[in-house]
């Protein structure tokens, strides 16, 4: 059964973040609160990881995964950023929004679309993450705890470790997270295009739902 971890959601605890990090750097999967839902993630080097996320989400390899970065200096190492996409990138971020962009060699092969060689990024708005990003001081690669067959996210952390907590390492808890996963905006072909319409607002690209 995986540990569970209560983290105070705006001064997590630093020992909490210690041991969250090692879990996570000895290949765990971990369950954690971000700004808009709960996210499944581990380190990016981990090859197994992906396969333990395709199994508990049942997606083929054409999913995209999301690399959660500290800032916008850390997506430019990993994403092909050109002018237009940086601005877009610093006037919505941190915030609830999932960008798919280009991906350098910085990533191995295995965590981007197969056919397009994307990846989608982004600079979650919570102190927990930021904490745990801080600590690793290196990208995690995640994707939303979004089970087979249901509409939404889990929202409550007792129950996310009753469900999957045999299939995962690590469940954090940091008060309310809420059930709405973050908007995907794919930024490759040099317009803003809607791939999902979530939390965060879609004004500053310019679309409508």
């Amino acid at each position: 059964m995986a540990q569970f971890f209560s983290l105070h959601p705006e001064h997590p605890q630093p020992r909490l973040i210690r041991q969250a990090a090692e879990i996570m750097r000895g290949g765990g999967l971990v369950v954690f609160p971000t700004d808009s839902a709960y996210a499944l993630g581990g380190l990016t080097g981990d090859a197994d990881l992906l396969q333990r996320i395709r199994r508990l989400r049942a997606v083929d390899e054409r999913h995209h995964f999301t690399l959660m970065c500290r800032d916008l200096s850390e997506i430019a190492t990993f994403a092909r950023v050109d002018n237009t996409q940086y601005r877009l990138l610093k006037a919505t971020t941190p915030g609830p929004y999932t960008f798919i962009l280009e991906g350098t060699r910085e990533l191995p092969r295995r965590v981007l679309h197969p056919k397009r060689k994307t990846i989608g990024l982004r600079v979650p708005d919570h102190p927990v993450v930021a904490a745990l990003l801080a600590e690793l001081d290196e990208p995690i690669l995640t994707s939303t705890l979004l089970l087979p067959g249901e509409d939404h996210p889990l929202t409550d952390a007792e129950n996310i470790r009753e469900r999957i907590g045999k299939q995962v390492d690590l469940v954090i808890e940091a008060g309310f997270c809420g059930p709405e996963a973050t908007t995907v905006i794919d930024l490759t072909s040099g317009t803003p295009t809607l791939v999902r319409a979530g939390r965060g607002d879609l004004a500053p690209f310019g679309l409508e739902e």
